[in-house]
């Protein structure tokens, strides 16, 4: 959908008493029907030819640019970094409206909930929360409580907030957050639930405004949508196709990062290394964009998160240059087992991601490899649980993200039937689990007495008197030093392992050069 397409998206609710006290389940679509088309994940799956437009002319207009004075806006943010990134947008927005932030809820005027659907744990947070901010709605009648995210792209949670959740005063996805000022105007001043959501993905905003959290990394995003269509998978759903942001507006955003002094930024999408795929006027990928960016003066650059369909060797040769670009590789590979690659619609095998992982390997020899497992998918027998097993031990992984399988609606997979018992799923959970710890802390071991480069966060979170920060291997290293050194990049002699932290000392520059 374009910005010539879009459409006024404001409803007002009124349900009469008769149907709140019957109880009766109602047909929300209705409201629908003459204001705006439905989320729909049926449409979202599309992928049609139209041109993608970069705009370069978002502007807040003038008469609601002072619409927040006197008014505080809290965002909560769940699930990914793409959120981080959207919700800086919002955050940037906002404060260009005029409104103050806050971390307090009780002090907020707006609160937005930018939401996650990966898994179904996440959306029951987000309901939760939902319903604990319905006393502070009936305190303050004029608070807007609004849900963004890519929960909002879903029509079965539409429907669920306007039937158990009206206190919701705002509902808008992930293909039209510039028009934030427009949405939060009419929320404020109509007393109406208003809800725009576009099933269909957007145009490239350039220009929106950021508020960044702190001036030590940044997050660029690249591109967005995915086209992979995993079978457990929400996000080509919620985000839409790909659609690649020109390279000169990426270089220019990096270059005003290093300006401004930042010491890391990490370029994002859903699956970051097919950028470039849609260019029909260029030939032009990850590898080059990150080819460019080595040659900013800028300390560490990172990308997440990869799919092995899509990481090609050139891009291995650029990587393996080294310079700013980090010895961090995370690639999901979700299973061990080629059988159950092919019902997840991985489109590659066990042996082709093991050739993979292992050219990386052997072009970037001091890099780590961490990666995504999921346990329990539909139809997983014992032995084929145990290859992913072999595969942590082969790859030698030195993290994991790891999670049960969780249907989500309108995905295939939602639609098989999920026949491994959750004891099941638990225990091998488990025991995968137990395989990690162990690979992670022998890893970990391995860098006793060793110097590593760290580029201090802040304080722990366990101890306000101990630094931390992360080596160039994505590595957490907690250790003892003034505050002084907080967002500068510093060297630790490494005294002991645990399984996923490091404890050391800062050392000074001629003991690193000895």
């Amino acid at each position: 959908m374009n910005e010539q397409q879009k459409k006024k998206m404001t409803i007002n609710l009124d349900l009469s008493s008769a149907d709140k006290k019957s109880g009766q389940k109602k047909d929300y679509g209705q409201y629908f029907q003459t204001t705006f088309t439905q989320p729909s994940l049926k449409e979202a799956k599309r992928r049609g030819k139209e041109d993608v437009k970069v705009h370069y002319d978002f502007d807040i207009p003038e008469e609601m640019r002072s619409i927040g004075k006197g008014r505080k806006f809290l965002v909560r943010t769940y699930g990914c970094q793409m959120n981080e990134h959207d919700s800086e947008n919002m955050a940037g927005i906002l404060l260009e409206m005029g409104f103050e932030p806050t971390g307090e809820t009780e002090d907020a005027d707006v609160i937005l909930l930018n939401t996650c659907a990966i898994r179904e744990n996440a959306e029951n947070k987000v309901f939760g929360e939902i319903g604990n901010l319905k006393p502070l709605k009936r305190e303050k009648p004029g608070l807007v409580i609004g849900v963004c995210g890519c929960m909002s792209q879903e029509e079965s949670v539409v429907n669920k907030i306007l039937q158990k959740h009206q206190h919701v005063d705002l509902i808008f996805g992930t293909h039209n957050i510039h028009r934030l000022p427009h949405l939060i105007k009419d929320a404020i001043f109509n007393k109406e639930m208003v809800i725009e959501v576009w099933s269909k993905e957007g145009d490239i905003i350039e220009n929106m405004p950021r508020a960044r959290r702190g001036q030590l990394q940044g997050w660029v995003n690249i591109m967005y949508g995915c086209d992979k269509f995993c079978t457990y998978c929400i996000v080509p759903y919620t985000r839409g196709k790909e659609r690649s942001r020109q390279p000169e507006d990426i270089i220019a955003e990096v270059r005003e990062l290093a300006r401004l002094g930042y010491k890391e930024i990490t370029l994002l999408g859903q699956n970051v290394n097919a950028y470039g795929k849609d260019f029909e006027e260029m030939n032009y990928g990850l590898g080059d964009l990150m080819d460019e960016i080595r040659k900013i003066d800028i300390p560490r650059v990172r990308f997440t998160t990869s799919h092995p369909r899509d990481f090609d060797d050139h891009l291995i040769e650029v990587l393996a240059k080294g310079g700013n670009l980090v010895e961090h590789i995370h690639l999901p590979v979700q299973s061990g087992n080629t059988e159950m690659l092919k019902i997840m619609a991985r489109k590659y095998t066990r042996e082709q991601y093991v050739e993979l992982a292992n050219k990386i390997k052997e072009r970037i020899p001091n890099s780590t490899l961490t990666t995504d497992i999921i346990v329990g998918f539909p139809n997983e027998t014992e032995e084929q649980f145990e290859d992913t097993l072999s595969l942590i031990k082969e790859m030698d992984y030195d993290s994991a993200y790891t999670y049960i399988y969780s249907p989500r609606e309108g995905t295939p997979a939602a639609k098989m039937e999920d026949n491994v018992p959750l004891d099941v799923k638990r225990a091998r959970l488990q025991r995968l689990n137990a395989v990690i710890n162990e690979t992670s802390a022998r890893k970990n071991k391995q860098l006793e007495g060793q110097i590593v480069e760290v580029l201090v966060e802040g304080e722990s979170k366990k101890n306000p008197d101990i630094l931390s920060g992360r080596t160039r291997t994505n590595k957490l290293v907690n250790f003892s030093g003034s505050k002084s050194v907080i967002g500068e990049i510093v060297y630790v002699k490494i005294t002991e392992a645990k399984t996923w932290s490091l404890d050391g000392h800062i050392v000074e520059e001629a003991e690193v050069r000895s």
